[in-house]
């Protein structure tokens, strides 16, 4: 579980007025001096990030931010790096260290619960406070939440803390990755061709997961390349229930499967647990609306350098000019680099965000809803493309 990768764990930022112990909670809660402590306000600038365990919760990440009272032309730059957490934070914490003027913190819990996001309200620096019990009833009558009573400083609330973490989060884990495509005993044949985007010596996280995924259901699984193939479905004594392929090769693969075989990709299968793939389906069909004066926006999670015939740079944008033209214009945004204003394009097209966390990934969605522009992902582009999408099995 400590080796969990960043996408799959939960992410809990940390949110406050400077210098109300944000870094000290933090280092509290993780046992260990990960963020800087200082009695000067505005010490920390940009989001930190920490993982680790929290038991019952899991793997999780932690975000400590900047203070969300911030001034001044570098403190309005803070509070946008502190805005842009939210898009991420599965759940998150609101840190007080006194209840008067509440004025912040019931801006900032609206917003959170207005997005759904769960949030605990914690009352920090308890050690110097004279009465903690009228604390906790402004804070109560003011922002109608209940905080937990802490002292980052002498570690005192701290394992209440975590389970009203627990108790805030409930049962929200992710849905399977091949949900309602298999059943234990089933054979699955995994299509997964080593080009150069693939780390040397490593499979690509999306592959790694679908592993696992089809192991904890009890399914037998083959992996092969593309040139493989056939000698594998030749080697299998009965037709594989479901084969999964890289969304590059979709049309060969559907070529060559058994009739009976289902067929997705891993992009598709991302689709359905990060994101809201009926959206994703939608926007895929779109691409039938763009014309020769179209803008897109190719949208990467990672920011990994790219090399020749890389999938969204090169391979996606050529499919689509073949179709509408040369002139379609493209740009290309990786990371946590997505434009605010999306109006100006005709469509997104995702990578499968295994980077991401579900809650970005929809923040993203939603904005794009918000501004009318329809969005889908790599996979679900390429499949309509090449015009198999209807019969591409779905999560």
């Amino acid at each position: 579980m400590n080796t969990a990768p960043q996408s799959l764990r939960r992410h809990i930022a940390i949110f406050g007025r400077r210098n109300v112990g944000k870094s000290s909670l933090l280092n509290a809660i993780t046992g260990q001096q990960v963020a800087i402590v200082s009695p000067e306000a505005g010490t920390t600038t940009d989001p930190v990030n920490r993982a680790m365990e929290i038991l019952p919760l899991g793997p999780c990440m932690l975000i400590d931010t900047a203070g969300f009272d911030d001034e001044g032309s570098v403190g309005e730059l803070r509070n946008e790096r502190t805005h842009k957490v939210i898009e991420q934070a599965d759940m998150a914490l609101i840190v007080m260290d006194q209840a008067s003027d509440l004025n912040h913190e019931k801006t900032w819990l609206d917003k959170l619960q207005r997005l759904e996001i769960p949030t605990v309200a914690v009352l920090n620096k308890t050690d110097a406070l004279e009465n903690i019990e009228d604390a906790v009833e402004q804070i109560i009558s003011t922002l109608k939440i209940e905080p937990v009573t802490v002292s980052a400083l002498n570690h005192d609330g701290i394992d209440e803390l975590r389970k009203a973490l627990a108790h805030a989060a409930g049962d929200d884990e992710q849905t399977s990755l091949t949900a309602g495509l298999v059943k234990p005993g089933d054979n699955v044949l995994l299509v997964m061709p080593q080009d150069p985007q693939a780390p040397k010596g490593r499979l690509i996280l999306p592959q790694v997961q679908t592993i696992r995924d089809l192991l904890d259901k009890g399914c037998i699984v083959t992996c092969c390349g593309v040139d493989t193939l056939q000698q594998s479905l030749d080697a299998m004594r009965e037709s594989p229930a479901l084969i999964v392929t890289d969304s590059q090769v979709f049309a060969q693969v559907y070529r060559q499967k058994p009739e009976s075989s289902l067929l997705t990709s891993f992009s598709v299968l991302m689709a359905g647990i990060k994101g809201n793939i009926d959206v994703l389906i939608e926007g895929a069909k779109a691409i039938d609306s763009l014309t020769p004066q179209s803008r897109v926006l190719i949208a990467e999670a990672c920011t990994h350098a790219p090399m020749s015939e890389d999938i969204g740079r090169e391979k996606i944008p050529r499919m689509i000019r073949q179709r509408f033209g040369e002139t379609i214009a493209f740009d290309i945004h990786a990371g946590k680099d997505y434009p605010t204003d999306l109006k100006k394009y005709d469509l997104i097209v995702h990578c499968g965000a295994c980077m991401f966390n579900r809650r970005l990934m929809l923040s993203r969605i939603k904005r794009a809803q918000q501004q009318g522009v329809p969005i889908t992902n790599y996979g679900l582009a390429i499949a309509h493309l090449q015009g198999i999408l209807p019969k591409v099995s779905l999560p």
